[in-house]
């Protein structure tokens, strides 16, 4: 059984970068030593992904690899942050040499897609879980944070919603074809990086939807100190998402579905067509689903829970 220095040695430990990109120590040491860029803020967050809570356990192991990196790197994206490095711990319930091959090659080819370095991490033994810390950067005082949505604003998505919950309730109907577009949003998200880096500038606030719209959408309000009136009518549904749930539950998906990993940005409504310009080039849709109000409390769809890890009242 391979040891856990060496289980890195094989699977995470490549050759480290050079110094242009900001990486003067990478893995192998009891730190890394980086390099960020002159004028940026940095910007980091953490997830963690449990098996069984956040992905099923006997889902392909390269998709494990992929979705734990891609829900951190949505973090960044929500921010308008550019990726830089990463930190992973891996807890194993035991050393699988070919399930680790695989998730290894899934993790690295999405590092590869975007940007990112791993540049250390931990191996330990326990439930099958996986903490990934993303650092990035945003030139000073641009980043997008939650806090800056304004009454009258106008309040978009990117992309589609609902899509990553109906692949969780396809994969637990027996579906195992991740070339099925829905399975595939559940299973292998794809962060919103370039839209988020684009809306900069141009958008207020904004939030990655990870436990669903109102859910997210009620935190930036929270944040923000305003309240929000969506036109349900205006939701932009998954394709196949009606389809696969009924008209019923592919609203309630979009609504607090979550797991969709789209961007949700306020944004002045003078700024609505330069947005939706920047986004078209690298081929993503903004929709406008409602605007922000300085009446507390979201209004013109029906109130549905979202994720909660732990719910109120819960014992």
């Amino acid at each position: 059984m391979l040891s856990e220095f060496e289980l890195i040695a094989r699977h995470f430990a490549r050759s480290p970068r050079a110094e242009s990109h900001g990486v003067a120590l990478g893995v192998g040491d009891d730190c890394a030593l980086l390099t960020p860029s002159a004028g940026c803020q940095l910007a980091v967050s953490v997830d963690t992904s449990v098996a069984e809570v956040h992905f099923p356990a006997d889902a392909p192991a390269s998709a494990i690899g992929h979705r734990a990196l891609a829900v951190a790197l949505s973090d960044l994206a929500a921010m308008g942050a550019t990726p830089r490095w990463c930190l992973m711990a891996l807890s194993l319930p035991d050393v699988d040499d070919a399930w680790l091959a695989e998730f290894a090659a899934g993790f690295h080819a999405l590092c590869e897609q975007s940007g990112v370095t791993l540049v250390g991490g931990d191996v330990t033994r326990g439930e099958l879980a996986i903490s990934v810390t993303v650092h990035g950067e945003v030139p000073s005082g641009t980043a997008l944070a939650r806090d800056a949505a304004r009454p009258g604003e106008a309040l978009a998505v990117t992309g589609s919603l609902g899509g990553a919950n109906a692949g969780l309730k396809a994969w637990r109907a027996g579906e195992r074809d991740l070339t099925r577009p829905l399975l595939a949003r559940y299973l292998l998200p794809q962060p919103r990086l370039d839209a988020g880096q684009a809306l900069r500038g141009l958008a207020s606030a904004a939030i990655d939807l990870s436990d669903g719209l109102l859910p997210d959408l009620g935190h930036l309000c929270e944040a923000s100190g305003v309240g929000a009136d969506l036109d349900a009518a205006a939701l932009p549904l998954a394709d196949g998402l009606i389809k696969a749930l009924g008209e019923e539950g592919a609203h309630r998906a979009a609504l607090a579905g979550g797991d969709d990993y789209e961007l949700l940005v306020s944004l002045p409504l003078a700024a609505l067509e330069q947005a939706r310009a920047r986004l078209a080039e690298i081929g993503v849709v903004l929709t406008v689903i409602g605007t922000c109000s300085a009446t507390p409390g979201v209004r013109g769809v029906t109130t549905v829970d979202g994720w909660q890890h732990f719910p109120r009242g819960e014992t």
